[in-house]
């Protein structure tokens, strides 16, 4: 008849040091300005839409999709006047991003420098976690 018994003991903390939020992803300025002149060209769509999806040779890739409205479930980002939403799927995937749009003679793309992602293909495109 003997259980084992745990025990937990609660403590009130009165001067707690609140840590500021950081936003799930950060975009650069050369971003915003291209998600800017984007969005202008696209009258009725409010924001621009990341995701995810199972796809590529290493598990993962990014999805970018023009929206008109924002999901009860999406994230919201809101970076110098520019709406960017996140999907439900990968808002743990994208924390602590960084959003950037590079241009080079040969591409124009957006990049993204996530600090979670464990590996890479070799053409860069997709991911894992």
């Amino acid at each position: 008849m003997s259980a084992s018994m745990v025990r937990a003991t609660v403590r009130a903390v009165s001067k707690r040091r609140i840590l500021p939020t950081r936003a799930a992803l950060t975009l650069t300025p050369s971003a915003v300005n291209r998600i800017s002149f984007l969005l202008k060209n696209k009258p009725g769509f409010i924001a621009m839409k990341v995701g995810v999806r199972t796809r590529g040779c290493n598990g993962l890739t990014y999805t970018l999709d023009y929206t008109k409205e924002k999901d009860k479930s999406d994230e919201e980002v809101l970076q110098d006047g520019v709406r960017v939403f996140i999907e439900k799927k990968a808002q743990l995937t994208l924390l602590g991003t960084e959003m950037d749009y590079v241009e080079s003679k040969l591409s124009s793309e957006f990049v993204f420098n996530n600090p979670n992602i464990k590996g890479t293909c070799g053409c860069g495109e997709s991911f894992n976690i």
